[in-house]
């Protein structure tokens, strides 16, 4: 079935009973009423060996990033990011200084975001590391932004770059099977920070409500390009059309995928874990996205039965796949 259809499986039958809960299951957060405001609701669970190597991976690092992916969820819905709380299952070859460690990065991406840690759950772990942290944000009824939204003739965006912190992945692994003791890192800084210590994009939310756009659909870029505009599409009822030429690849990622063999635009649209904003915009908006930094026009929705495409810089049509994060591949 795969994660999503296994969600979809479970969850099919679940109707909200209590009038507070405005938006369920599908979505990067629930969606709940509780007043003037609506208060949005995340959770993200990372798995010692399945989402982290702590062979490479500091443990300041895994804490900042756990927290921030789940920023990122609440900046994905338009949202802000108030509060989280954070449970851990812990196995005996931790010391209290490693969690110590592990509390340092959490409670940085904390201060950085303007966020309150207040509470949280710890159990022993025959498994290694396990860190659950649920976020829950606010935002106004008329800004939040669903994955639902996206029309006919919206542009498709996104922010930063493509790929980079799949390449950084790659480069951690080539240097640990390498069992090198002096790691070659050189030059390659940025792709590093792009995997270990990632940063959810407020910047680009708060330059767009300066420029007066409100998107129409938006996920984080969690899975892979291909996988969330995909998501995108099936749950607003469209099609879509990106182009090669305009994908965002940052020039270090690109010469170490040339170096390692691999196709870096096949890094881009699957590569996970970049965490920047993917969003569909009015055509009306465009003039007011171009001033916008940082952030690149890639493509555009189509009618349902044409598909979801990639065009080739020689013009070639390819079909969309989700080929990124499958959270139970072997």
């Amino acid at each position: 079935m795969g994660e999503f259809g296994l969600i979809k499986h479970l969850t099919k039958d679940i109707k909200p009973v209590q009038p507070s809960t405005k938006k369920g299951v599908g979505d990067d957060c629930a969606v709940m009423d509780f007043g003037s405001k609506k208060v949005l609701m995340t959770t993200d669970m990372l798995l010692e060996g399945i989402h982290f190597n702590l062979e490479y991976v500091p443990l300041k690092h895994l804490g900042y990033k756990a927290a921030v992916v789940n920023f990122s969820d609440i900046y994905a819905m338009n949202g802000t990011p108030t509060q989280i709380t954070v449970s851990l299952g812990i196995s005996k070859r931790f010391s209290v200084e490693d969690i110590e460690a592990l509390y340092s990065g959490i409670r940085l991406a904390c201060e950085r975001y303007n966020v309150d840690l207040v509470g949280g759950d710890t159990c022993s772990s025959m498994t290694g590391l396990t860190i659950s942290i649920t976020c829950l944000g606010t935002a106004a009824a008329k800004d939040i932004v669903y994955r639902n939204g996206a029309k006919l003739n919206d542009l498709i965006c996104v922010s930063g770059n493509l790929g980079t912190a799949y390449m950084g992945l790659q480069l951690l692994e080539r240097e640990r099977l390498a069992g090198a003791e002096q790691p070659d890192f050189a030059g390659k800084e940025y792709l590093l920070e792009r995997q270990l210590k990632p940063e959810a994009r407020r910047d680009i939310l708060e330059s767009l409500r300066k420029a007066g756009v409100k998107p129409t659909a938006m996920m984080d870029i969690s899975d892979g390009l291909s996988s969330e505009l995909l998501h995108i599409c099936s749950q607003s009822g469209v099609g879509c059309c990106v182009y090669e030429d305009k994908l965002p690849i940052d020039y270090e990622a690109a010469a170490l995928a040339e170096e390692m063999n691999l196709n870096i635009v096949t890094c881009a649209l699957n590569g996970g874990e970049d965490y920047e904003l993917l969003f569909t915009c009015s055509l009306d908006d465009y003039e007011k996205l171009i001033p916008v930094d940082d952030l690149y026009i890639i493509g555009h929705i189509t009618k349902p039965e044409y598909g979801c495409n990639l065009i080739g810089r020689n013009g070639e049509e390819l079909t969309l796949k989700a080929q990124g994060w499958q959270a139970f591949d072997k």
